[in-house]
């Protein structure tokens, strides 16, 4: 008799049985989790909103991004953020022709710094790109 939890000499078990008090526990929390109300909760995000200037910092044929030593990121001369030049670039893809575009890394800038420029530009999907200031680097190699 391996499934009785007695002895073999016929005394009543003296332990108590857990199966049901841990089944009405589960139906208990079940109910709980059933009757407790969902909570909503909510993020206030400000976006950034359309700005009618940035669309004369566009030029219709070139733009410039350079990116100076400290890694401040420049639009045409201006200074701007990454989110500014991702909402530049996104605006240059609706004119009728896509503009050039013109990267110019400081040659001490940070390549970190240059990447995620870099990875802005592509998931813009930018195809007219043009790398200026090569030529400083023609003697160092």
């Amino acid at each position: 008799m391996a499934m009785s939890g007695g002895r073999d000499d016929g005394e009543p078990m003296m332990e108590m049985n857990t199966t049901p008090l841990i089944d009405v526990m589960l139906v208990l929390l079940i109910m709980f989790i059933i009757t407790i109300p969902i909570q909503t909760h909510a993020v206030k995000v400000d976006l950034p909103q359309p700005n009618p200037e940035n669309a004369t910092q566009i030029q219709p044929d070139r733009n410039k991004v350079t990116i100076e030593a400290d890694g401040q990121i420049t639009w045409n001369g201006s200074p701007i953020n990454e989110l500014t030049l991702r909402q530049y670039l996104d605006q240059t893809l609706l004119l009728p022709s896509e503009p050039e575009l013109h990267f110019q890394p400081d040659p001490q800038a940070r390549y970190s710094e240059v990447d995620q420029v870099l990875a802005i530009i592509k998931r813009a999907n930018i195809t007219r790109l043009g790398f200026v200031g090569n030529e400083q680097y023609r003697n160092d190699f």
